[in-house]
C-alpha cells in the first residue's frame, strides 16, 4: 500500500508469513537552504520496519535531488529492511514524488550537476 500528496509520501507492507519483513514507513519533504549548497531538499523518514521505530534526515542539493530514492533505501537497509525488499510495486509514487521534488526546487530538467558532487 502507497499514498502520495505533495510533500509527503506513506508506504506500507504488512508481513505474509511471521518469517517476512513489514515496514510503515513516511517521507515528509520541504524545500531548506543549507548554508554551502544553497536551494536543498530534506527528506525526513520515520516510522517502524518490522515493528522497530526509526527516524532519521537527510539533505540532497538542487542538483542531487534525484538520488533521494536510493539514499531513502539505504536508509531502509540501515535500519531493517532486506536488501532484497522490492519496492517496484511503487514506482508509480516514487515517480510523482520525483516530479512534485524538481518542481519544488524548481530543476529544470538537463540542468547541469555541480563538477564537485561528481567526485
Amino acid at each position: 500500500m502507497a499514498s502520495f500528496e505533495p510533500g509527503h509520501l506513506h508506504i506500507h507492507r504488512e508481513p505474509l508469513q511471521p518469517s517476512d519483513f513489514g515496514y510503515d514507513i513516511k517521507i515528509d519533504y520541504q524545500v531548506v537552504q543549507d548554508p554551502k549548497e544553497g536551494k536543498s531538499m530534506q527528506f525526513d523518514m520515520h516510522g517502524q520496519i518490522n515493528k522497530k521505530d526509526f527516524k532519521e534526515t537527510f539533505i540532497l542539493p538542487k542538483d542531487q535531488f534525484y538520488n533521494f530514492a536510493k539514499v531513502g533505501f539505504d536508509i531502509a537497509k540501515k535500519n531493517g529492511i532486506p536488501p532484497y525488499a522490492s519496492l517496484a510495486s511503487m514506482h508509480k509514487y516514487f515517480d510523482m514524488m520525483f516530479e512534485d521534488v524538481r518542481k519544488q526546487l524548481g530543476h529544470e530538467l538537463g540542468e547541469p550537476m555541480k563538477p564537485e558532487h561528481l567526485e
